[in-house]
């Protein structure tokens, strides 16, 4: 049959996103440590609200967000006038390319960015400009010499994923202060409440007005499930992007989760804790081990092997013991494994596993 309909430019360089696998054959005392998952689970004030809101199922949510983004405005110190609300921060992120590109403009990421990006660029019928990194580490100049007359939108993710690194204050608003005003640039924070002393970008967020900044409830707050996000950025973007949001994006369950899960400060404080001390355990562990790893600023280690080889021969036999990481081929490191940061025992069981892997070899 004759296919006359054709699909928008890009849709079909579309390569499916793959998700870190979640069992294993055979195996019920699985440990998934391959999504960055808070080893808590969900905040336990959202497991109550989510209960509660059930009764109001029939019922359509509110369409302007107000409750959750007052909430996010209280606890994060921003306007609340000024958030926007969506599935996840992927929707919010699908919000800013798809409002601010199209054919023919160009979106700047960097060799290893959230590989959502290439997805949400090809939607939006852009073209994706993708710069190295230097040493795991974003490279403020690789980006601002990628710009051109058709750079449209930059796309930064701060903490990064899968390297765990950050941007330095300094060379953050170098970058700032380096791209055009007329260029939109997104610092995509999912994992700021892991990085001790950022705020995530929202100071430029606050003060430029072509700076957006996104943030999940799906690490920290364990709400992965649920799928919420917000960005908070200039009142003009928000406006703009509010246009093409759909009215009732959030359901009334996530919404009243989000908003209990934001005013549990405590319980923010406490994962903190949690993974500071079994990151620094880990680290310290690979290490010893032979096993190379950057300073993380995120809820997971990138651990880099001598070669493809023993990241395949490491990976199985944490694969043998009912342990699932994630291998970083595809995110350019072949020789890496990037493993979610668990709770004591959790960490215990891959040390040992590692070890035993080691003396082995």
């Amino acid at each position: 049959m004759t296919q006359l309909i054709t699909p928008q430019p890009g849709i079909m360089d579309i390569t499916l996103y793959q998700g870190g696998k979640s069992a294993i054959a055979g195996r019920t005392d699985v440990l998934k440590l391959s999504s960055n998952e808070n080893p808590l689970g969900p905040v336990p004030a959202a497991i109550e609200a989510v209960a509660a809101a059930a009764a109001d199922m029939h019922r359509y949510p509110s369409t302007d967000h107000a409750g959750l983004r007052t909430a996010i405005g209280e606890v994060w110190g921003v306007d609340p006038a000024r958030v926007i609300c969506g599935v996840g921060s992927d929707e919010v992120l699908q919000f800013v390319t798809q409002a601010f590109a199209g054919p023919g403009d160009e979106i700047i990421h960097t060799a290893h960015g959230f590989s959502l990006y290439p997805v949400l660029i090809n939607m939006a019928g852009a073209t994706a400009v993708c710069v190295p990194e230097r040493e795991r580490v974003v490279d403020v100049d690789a980006i601002l010499g990628a710009v051109t007359d058709a750079t449209r939108i930059v796309l930064l993710t701060n903490p990064g994923n899968p390297t765990g690194t950050i941007l330095p204050d300094a060379d953050l608003e170098r970058l700032v202060d380096g791209l055009p005003e007329r260029i939109v640039l997104v610092i995509d924070a999912a994992y700021t409440e892991y990085a001790a002393g950022y705020d995530g970008g929202a100071r430029f967020a606050e003060t430029r007005p072509n700076v957006l900044m996104t943030r999940t409830f799906s690490k920290i707050y364990g709400l992965g499930g649920l799928r919420i996000g917000w960005g908070y950025g200039p009142q003009w973007m928000i406006d703009v992007m509010t246009r093409i949001r759909q009215p009732f994006n959030l359901s009334t369950v996530q919404l009243a989760a989000a908003e209990a899960a934001v005013r549990d400060t405590a319980w923010v404080e406490d994962c903190v804790a949690l993974n500071e001390a079994q990151r620094g355990r880990l680290i310290g562990a690979l290490g010893q081990l032979g096993v190379a790893v950057d300073p993380s600023q995120t809820n997971f280690v990138l651990a880099r092997f001598a070669d493809g080889a023993e990241a395949q021969s490491a990976e199985a036999a944490l694969l043998d013991e009912g342990i699932l990481v994630r291998a970083a081929g595809g995110y350019g490191f072949p020789e890496a494994l990037r493993i979610t940061v668990g709770d004591a025992a959790q960490t215990g069981r891959v040390i040992d596993t590692l070890t035993e892997w080691r003396a082995r070899a």
